[in-house]
């Protein structure tokens, strides 16, 4: 069986791209006890991630990811309430990020784990585009509190997989996980 490790919707979506059918198992970890860079972090939790699965399930092939957001060398995570997501907004506004991916794929003898980083330049945004884009997006259950995927210009041009702002680098995964499955 293959199974992956998120219960992130967009995640399950983009997987759906590449296999057919797939069980979902949400991994218990401690993420916090990470000590590591900002843009080895993605990699590191998704290491975590397909370990605490693949314990519970020796014989299945396992696929945990993680993406974070990197601003000026910081993490933006998943705002708390509208303030801070106000505020990510506002800090992104007219810059360039990059969207780190880490994933780590286990099964059938071997491990796989690869970082896929995408460059976002945001346009300059008024308050008021910020504003209504929370209002209309709702995005606190999104890394650096918007999703690329929203009709709305935040976006001015990106550099690398669209699909890895998302959260799941399809295109990594399709050229070094699914071409090499039995």
């Amino acid at each position: 069986m293959f199974i992956l490790a998120s219960s992130s919707p967009r995640r399950q979506a983009l997987l759906k791209t590449l296999i057919d059918q797939f069980a979902i198992v949400k991994p218990e970890v401690d993420e916090s006890s990470l000590q590591v860079s900002p843009s080895q972090t993605p990699l590191q939790e998704a290491k975590m991630k397909a370990y605490a699965v693949l314990n519970d399930h020796p014989d299945d092939e396992v696929l945990a990811c993680d993406t974070v957001v990197i601003l000026h060398n910081r993490v933006l995570g998943k705002p708390k309430d509208e303030e801070e997501a106000f505020s990510m907004l506002k800090a992104q506004a007219g810059q360039k990020q990059v969207v780190v991916s880490g994933y780590c794929y286990i099964g059938q003898g071997k491990e796989i784990t690869r970082s896929v980083r995408t460059y976002v330049y945001f346009h300059k945004l008024s308050d008021e585009q910020i504003k209504e884009y929370i209002e209309k997006f709702r995005p606190l259950d999104k890394a650096g509190a918007y999703g690329i995927q929203d009709d709305y210009p935040l976006i001015e041009k990106i550099e690398g997989s669209y699909h890895n702002v998302m959260g799941l680098p399809v295109e990594d995964l399709k050229a070094h996980v699914f071409t090499h499955r039995k």
